[in-house]
């Protein structure tokens, strides 16, 4: 038995026990060990049943396969109220619901991604920075400190995704918020666009939500069931262009558009795991490097493509942009952190595509 089997295990353990978020590290082995059984499915009963401390040790045998935890929380956890429980009515900061919880951003390094790490740590999370930029990762991760952890991933590819998955699992025995965010846009005419940048959008974009919640998925699935009462979110970063199509943006809008339908579904299958499955439809970040890269940002890919009528300058492109947004400006970080905070502190809600667009994009019947 490998420690990504056995660890949320051990980690669902201690969060239905004590319900609070845990931090389950390796430890040094211990001379005999506290549980011992022979096969995984026996695991689940023997945690029931041991004596567990927080924070404290454990050692864990499982056949011929032995591991030493750690369990301990980050910063001072509230215990989390649900359903009935009068707390669950209080007005407390919303913020508060990731406090000592263990999250995974992917595209985490830079754009909305970086935001969403920034905002979850200062929240009290703990947050594994995932990207295929390796070396952004470690620099936001060297600068926010130690409740973060960088993982290179390439998330159009599964053998990358379930590694990264056994990594979370060895580290901190799992997770409770999974923010899918790495996404990637190649616009252009339908009638011009090269067939490779089309499937390209699509893996990025679509198929790769796919594997992440497949692989990360089974990680909350997997603490479920020592942690029945555990609830815990996996969130996509959708866009306002997969609510409404985008001229000369088919290749992105379609992906944003089939992410909502994978959103809907994987909200049914895993509500059974406690898995709350939702998205995040932004209005444009326009101050990110997706907009204003001078090379490959979408300002400069507009202008070129001529999707902004008459217009000859970056600027021209981004003031027609910004006249479309009732409140006049770009989506900003912090809008879709209170979006965030929402959809983990409502127990009562799934399979959402949420908008925060300024206005620009309107829920209808």
């Amino acid at each position: 038995m490998s420690v990504e089997q056995i660890a949320p295990l051990v980690r669902g353990a201690f969060l239905g026990r004590f319900n609070v978020p845990v931090i389950l590290a390796p430890a040094e082995p211990t001379t005999e060990a506290a549980i011992s059984v022979a096969a995984l499915d026996e695991l689940p009963a023997a945690l029931a049943a041991a004596e567990l401390t927080l924070p404290g040790d454990l050692r864990v045998a499982v056949g011929d396969e032995s591991h030493a935890f750690h369990a301990s929380t980050l910063g001072e956890p509230a215990p989390i109220p649900h359903g009935k429980d009068p707390a669950a009515s209080a007005a407390a900061a919303r913020a508060r619901v990731v406090v000592g919880k263990v999250a995974v951003v992917t595209g985490g390094a830079q754009g909305f991604g970086a935001e969403i790490v920034r905002g979850l740590v200062a929240s009290g999370a703990f947050v594994y920075i995932a990207d295929l930029n390796a070396d952004g990762a470690a620099k936001l991760a060297a600068e926010l400190g130690p409740t973060t952890a960088p993982i290179t991933v390439n998330v159009a590819d599964e053998a990358s995704v379930e590694a990264m998955a056994a990594q979370i699992a060895a580290t901190t025995g799992g997770l409770d918020l999974v923010v899918s965010n790495a996404g990637i846009v190649r616009a252009g005419s339908v009638l011009e666009q090269e067939a490779a940048d089309f499937r390209l959008t699509t893996e990025i974009n679509y198929t790769a939500f796919f594997l992440i919640t497949k692989h990360l998925g089974r990680l909350l699935a997997a603490q479920r069931r020592t942690a029945p009462d555990w609830t815990t979110d996996i969130i996509q970063i959708n866009s306002k262009s997969g609510l409404v199509g985008s001229n000369k943006n088919g290749a992105y809008a379609g992906s944003k558009f089939g992410g909502i339908g994978l959103v809907q579904s994987f909200a049914l299958e895993l509500v059974e795991h406690g898995i709350k499955v939702n998205a995040i439809c932004p209005g444009n970040f326009y101050d990110g490097p997706l907009w204003s890269d001078p090379d490959r940002g979408l300002f400069v890919q507009y202008l070129a493509s001529g999707k902004v009528p008459g217009a000859t300058t970056v600027d021209e492109v981004r003031e027609f942009y910004e006249s479309k947004v009732p409140l006049r400006r770009g989506t900003y970080g912090s809008d879709v952190m209170r979006a965030i905070y929402y959809l983990i502190e409502q127990d009562y809600e799934t399979g959402q595509a949420v908008p925060v667009t300024g206005g620009q994009v309107m829920l209808s019947s």
